[in-house]
């Protein structure tokens, strides 16, 4: 068991996932009510941040933050199922410490339920477009230019951002953590399972696809 793997699958979560939501937070706060100048806060602030973890801790465990890439890393032979299994625990706990640690900094009770209702088959579609175009780009750079997937993957998310309907969630634990923060990037608990489903089924898409489109990488132990 790689243990720095692990830590830094549930440090990277919970970085990446307290800049979601304390973006929005800063953002929401500043926009005076402009919902738009508010996402661009939220949506620039969190490509920033996955460029510098992604190049920072890539190296430690690949840098996944997303069962959903954890899934197709394991579907691909990249990592075994113990590992890809602790990846999860990891992301999710990081993450809503991440969440929390946000809270605190803002002054806000630490423990919420999000009010902020996504649900609809638009938004579902959004998620599952979000999660399969960020497979497809983690996969392709990978193979075709990996001091490239950074900044790749960063600039994929900045535009879905805006692209999707859903506002690219496109990760099963920060949909989690989004559920206990009651805030501009929150998502109210009962839309969590199908906002969910759409992003494993648009990542087992992408994996599908991508076995097509690209060359298999050289399985690990």
């Amino acid at each position: 068991m790689n243990h720095r793997a692990i830590l830094a699958e549930a440090l990277g979560s919970l970085m990446l996932f307290a800049t979601v939501i304390g973006s929005g937070i800063m953002a929401e706060r500043l926009a005076g009510g402009n919902v738009a100048i508010a996402l661009l806060g939220n949506t620039l602030a969190t490509g920033a941040m996955l460029f510098v973890l992604i190049t920072m801790l890539g190296p430690v465990s690949d840098a996944h933050f997303n069962p959903a890439v954890t899934l197709v890393m394991r579907l691909r032979g990249q990592i075994g199922t113990g590992t890809a299994s602790l990846y999860i625990v990891a992301q999710i706990t990081g993450g809503i410490l991440g969440v929390w640690v946000a809270h605190m900094m803002f002054d806000m009770p630490i423990l919420q339920l999000s009010r902020h209702v996504r649900s609809g088959p638009g938004q579902w579609m959004g998620e599952a477009i979000a999660t399969f175009g960020l497979i497809l780009t983690i996969v392709g750079t990978a193979q075709a230019r990996r001091a490239s997937l950074p900044a790749s993957v960063a600039l994929y998310i900045t535009a879905a951002y805006w692209f999707t309907s859903s506002t690219s969630f496109a990760n099963p634990a920060i949909t989690i953590a989004r559920s206990l923060s009651d805030s501009f990037a929150g998502i109210a608990p009962p839309g969590v399972p199908a906002f969910i489903a759409a992003q494993l089924a648009g990542a087992v898409a992408a994996h599908l696809v991508s076995e097509r489109l690209f060359s298999p990488r050289q399985e690990t132990a």
